[in-house]
């Protein structure tokens, strides 16, 4: 609940209404000293405020604009960017059910329809007496346990059943109806795992960590290695970022200038927000010190002062894992002002996402970082030459990062024994969709697509015959059965006429319509586009509504043709990739599967009874 309201000393010349409580604006002033602009303070204030207040009324941004020293009106523009920021108030209880690709293809619809029947409201509505509230939200981040409930800002419910929704129903106490986090991430038998820990095992703890061997790198590659030779080594092992783009990791730290008037800095993306992508909240509830110990090791190489990680702000016990991890780093000496002696000083902060999938791309990314809405920058220039407040800054994928520390223990040379010649070392394939056993696999680049869905995944469930597969995210062209022998590595990849993206396996067996699953993909990157181009804002949106209409039965072979002009005119004609992606999913749905969505036009109705509910 809101504080009661006092009159607050003014921060800019402006007296504001006082309703946050002394703790909350004490918490936001002490973040605001982490930032060279206090302004960058205020995603992290919003998450704070609205989780003391409910919501984030216009007293509420008022007295945050006055913390930060910002006009209303910024902050405004930011609350009404970002999903998770509301501006009226939801139910004591506002369930959240994702609907996205892998949940829907799990039966999502069927609870958010059950959830109406029991609770008596629609998505968006609360109920009479302000217990409940409904949502459907885009991506959760966990689609290896789909479907995925999230209740205010809680833990995840997953696999959820509507068992779960009557629980919830029953009681507000999250005590009645919350539900442990199932292990899905493991090593398999005969590979030679080094992101996540042994299987049931999780390094959380600093003693584990350091038991393990953990943190002697990073103080070798403090006291003992200098720059040029951390991102050479790195840059020879042939480690390539697990973010989607696949560039040299050590080149890119070569682009950092080795003398600069502004402090360098290290941002890492771990928003994480491609729906069939969930290898990174892995590493955060097993493995955190590993990505930290990377994380110093990529400051010395950089030369920057400070590493900022954007995480995404649905990952609740994720956030509060790496927060502890961090904490117990300061207290070790592996963060701070004289870290492990050596009299230089790293620091590391961590911004909390708010549900704008824009923000996975790196220079939306740094926009949000900044305290703003997160719009794509034009380039050049490039982070390296202009990052975080105008300063030279690298940014990385959180799992890229982890890898770090494996390089310097062992060397180039062994970690380009593992994977192909040109995708190097392993990676956390996220499998979802209609398999049996769904979840993260640490594996080497390279291993054939059949074996991660048949051999790890367990097969598709029923024994049923594959339609389609996804890749690497719903931003990755989608593939054919046909294509089931390919092997998982950028190269191979390519040359079948997809990318590898961030690795995140997406099955859809042959009940699945593939005209439903392009209109769900394309509902997200309508939903998701930041509207800064004409192309991508428009282009999202017309595709989205031609892919409902030829899926209601209602289409033509004109809309085909349309939807085929459409994406010609959105790839390669934006700031970012978004409108690519959008285009690519759209598009190869449609030539990859054609005779499926002429059949929908012909028949004037979807011809596959069986697929799941849009």
């Amino acid at each position: 609940m809101i504080a009661e309201g006092v009159t607050a000393q003014p921060g800019a010349g402006i007296a504001t209404e006082r309703v946050l409580s002394q703790d909350c604006r004490a918490r936001i002033i002490a973040e605001r000293g982490h930032y060279p602009n206090p302004g960058a303070a205020l995603m992290n204030a919003l998450h704070w405020a609205q989780a003391e207040a409910g919501y984030l009324p216009r007293p509420v941004v008022n007295e945050i604009a006055e913390l930060l020293d910002i006009k209303p009106i910024q902050v405004h523009e930011v609350v009404s960017f970002y999903p998770m920021y509301r501006t009226r108030p939801v139910g004591r209880c506002h369930i959240q059910v994702c609907t996205n690709i892998a949940c829907a293809l799990r039966g999502a619809r069927k609870l958010v329809r059950h959830a109406e029947a029991k609770l008596g409201i629609h998505p968006g509505e609360v109920t009479a007496d302000g217990a409940y509230s409904l949502a459907e939200v885009e991506c959760a981040g966990s689609c290896g346990t789909a479907p995925v409930i999230q209740v205010n800002d809680l833990t995840y419910i997953e696999n959820a059943t509507a068992a779960d929704i009557d629980r919830i129903a029953a009681s507000t106490n999250p005590a009645d109806w919350h539900a442990a986090t199932p292990l899905i991430s493991v090593i398999p038998d005969g590979v030679e795992g080094y992101l996540l820990p042994p299987n049931g095992v999780d390094r959380c703890a600093i003693e584990d960590y350091i038991n393990a061997g953990g943190y002697k790198q990073a103080e070798r590659a403090w006291k003992e290695l200098d720059p040029e030779a951390i991102s050479t080594l790195v840059k020879d092992s042939g480690l390539r970022g697990r973010g989607g783009a696949g560039f040299s990791t050590g080149m890119k730290w070569q682009f950092m200038p080795k003398e600069s008037a502004k402090p360098s800095y290290l941002a890492v993306n771990c928003d994480e927000s491609e729906p069939g992508t969930f290898k990174d909240r892995q590493i955060l509830e097993r493995n955190p010190h590993q990505f930290i110990e990377g994380a110093i090791i990529a400051g010395r190489a950089i030369r920057a002062v400070a590493a900022y990680v954007y995480i995404r702000g649905e990952y609740t016990e994720p956030y509060r894992r790496l927060m502890q991890a961090i904490d117990e780093a300061y207290k070790g000496g592996y963060l701070g002002n004289d870290i492990m002696g050596t009299g230089n000083s790293f620091h590391m902060f961590v911004q909390r996402g708010a549900g704008a999938y824009i923000c996975g791309e790196e220079t939306g990314m740094l926009e949000s970082m900044e305290g703003r809405k997160g719009q794509p920058r034009k380039r050049p220039p490039f982070p390296a030459a202009s990052g975080l407040w105008a300063s030279p800054t690298t940014v990385n994928n959180f799992e890229t990062i982890t890898h770090v520390p494996k390089i310097l223990e062992h060397g180039a040379e062994w970690f380009k024994q593992i994977g192909t010649e040109k995708s190097t070392g392993n990676t956390l394939f996220g499998v979802s969709g209609h398999v049996n056993r769904p979840g993260v696999y640490e594996l080497p680049l390279g291993t054939p697509l059949r074996e991660i869905i048949e051999k790890h995944a367990g097969g598709v469930i029923g024994g049923r015959k594959i339609k389609a597969i996804i890749p690497g995210g719903v931003s990755m062209p989608v593939l054919t059965a046909d294509k089931i022998d390919v092997r998982m590595d950028h190269d191979s990849l390519r040359e079948a006429g997809t990318l590898l993206g961030t690795g995140g396996v997406i099955v859809m067996d042959d009940t699945t319509c593939p005209v439903r699953a392009a209109a769900v993909i394309g509902r997200f990157f309508s939903h998701e586009s930041c509207g800064q181009c004409t192309q991508c804002r428009e282009g999202t949106g017309f595709l989205y509504k031609l892919l409902k209409r030829i899926d209601r039965g209602d289409g033509s072979l004109g809309d085909l043709a349309t939807i085929e002009r459409i994406c010609a005119s959105m790839e390669g004609q934006t700031i970012c990739a978004l409108s690519d992606a959008a285009a690519w999913a759209a598009g190869w749905f449609l030539r990859r599967f054609r005779d499926d969505f002429e059949r929908h036009v012909h028949d004037k109705g979807c011809p596959f009874p069986e697929s799941f509910e849009i």
